[in-house]
């Protein structure tokens, strides 16, 4: 167990189905730290453009980013292919992203023991974070990941049509003009092709305590 009155940091970031939101809920449990999933904010957005059937503005995107609570971003409608589809658009939006990282911001004060798991996380909004985790996978088994949550909604979807979609997805991520994912000085990383859970959980422990102890020492 670590100290709850010592302040810490961790940056995540990593392309989708690298094991990034697994590793940080993980992390944020093992050692009591408050998570947040950037990921999330972008959907929330998205499905109120969706509900209210709204042409947003900047008027609209700031109200709607100060009514955003952790509470909200649990709402399971957030994961609709709908909004899956446009949280992906508007995450290239700078004015978005520009509102979005108030949040983060708050959300890293108003803490003392935060993880924010994310694309542009070490990069934009946590540069100056303790530790900063940049999990990476081989695109095929990426989609052998993605292709066992899809089956759940559609039992026909191929291995092949999954790749081509992370792929599309990736390039996206890491070629978008504004925040693109990137691999920063300092960043460890964890590559989890070839990781069991329990192997990924067991790294990302020793990752976390050597770098607290780096810091505070034994605490």
């Amino acid at each position: 167990m670590i100290n709850k009155n010592i302040k810490f940091s961790i940056a995540i970031d990593g392309s989708s189905a690298s094991g990034k939101t697994t590793g940080s809920k993980f992390i944020a449990r093992k050692f009591t730290f408050k998570l947040l999933s950037s990921g999330k904010l972008y959907r929330f957005i998205a499905y109120k453009i969706i509900k209210n059937r709204y042409k947003y503005n900047q008027k609209f995107i700031k109200y709607t980013s100060n009514k955003i609570s952790l509470k909200k971003l649990k709402n399971k409608k957030l994961y609709s292919p709908e909004v899956t589809s446009l949280s992906a658009l508007i995450a290239k939006k700078k004015n978005i992203r520009k509102e979005l990282k108030k949040f983060q911001i708050n959300f890293i004060n108003n803490n003392k023991k935060v993880i924010i798991e994310g694309r542009d996380i070490a990069s934009k909004i946590m540069p100056d974070a303790d530790l900063k985790i940049y999990f990476k996978c081989s695109i095929k088994e990426k989609a052998k990941r993605r292709l066992k949550e899809y089956k759940k909604i559609n039992k026909y979807m191929t291995l092949k049509e999954v790749e081509k979609s992370i792929k599309i997805r990736d390039f996206s991520d890491k070629n978008r003009k504004e925040s693109p994912l990137l691999f920063v000085k300092g960043a460890v990383l964890v590559d989890t092709t070839n990781l069991t859970i329990n192997q990924m959980q067991s790294k990302l422990v020793r990752i976390v305590r050597n770098s607290i102890l780096k810091k505070y020492g034994n605490l």
